[in-house]
């Protein structure tokens, strides 16, 4: 119990659900409700499907590969930052469906990925479930704790219809600038961490 309980509440703080709820109110302010609900359910399963491929296969992909999870972390952070920058100087991605790429959808990119299914949130399936540790009954105990995390954080986003009424177009304007900035924070600690997976933390005075 004490070990669910855990993966529980470690897996609730890298999918942070929280931090997903307010990307999301950021960048489908310009949708209807109805297209907002859709986009929440396609990027839960999207997240949900890339988390559970990964807790199958990742550790074994990484390996194969030759990536370090450090490296790992590093990368997503670095796309992370780039997305944040777009929040802050650039485009404004609340309405950025107006004048999509074709085949850009944002319940991929940035909702399940690197939201939901977050470079910590990846990294972390793989530690959890690491093959030489776990057997196939906790790795599936763990599997299911993934899914009811995802499914707290898909009925977060439902109620992101009614919080949005409660921002208005002002209040969404501003909140893309602040989520941008608190974004930026969060890529380079995702940065930090890698390096300090890698044996390059930073210097024991910062």
């Amino acid at each position: 119990m004490q070990q669910l309980i855990h993966d529980f509440v470690l897996l609730f703080a890298v999918i942070d659900p929280i931090g997903t709820l307010l990307l999301f109110l950021s960048i489908t302010g310009g949708f209807s409700p109805g297209d907002r609900n859709r986009i929440a359910l396609r990027a839960t399963i999207y997240s949900g499907a890339i988390l559970l491929l990964f807790i199958v296969v990742g550790q074994l992909i990484l390996t194969a590969m030759g990536i370090r999870l450090g490296s790992f972390q590093m990368a997503g952070g670095v796309i992370l930052f780039i997305f944040s920058l777009k929040m802050i100087f650039g485009e404004d991605v609340s309405h950025s469906h107006d004048r999509a790429e074709p085949g850009h959808d944002i319940a991929v990119f940035p909702l399940a990925i690197p939201s939901m299914a977050s470079p910590g949130a990846l990294t972390a399936v793989v530690i959890i479930t690491d093959n030489r540790r776990y057997g196939l009954d906790e790795q599936i105990l763990t599997s299911i704790i993934l899914v009811v995390v995802l499914l707290i954080t898909y009925l977060l986003l439902l109620m992101a219809n009614t919080i949005h009424k409660w921002l208005g177009d002002s209040g969404s304007a501003i909140l893309i600038r602040v989520m941008g900035m608190l974004l930026c924070a969060l890529a380079v600690e995702i940065v930090l961490q890698g390096f300090a997976g890698l044996g390059a933390g930073p210097p024991s005075h910062l």
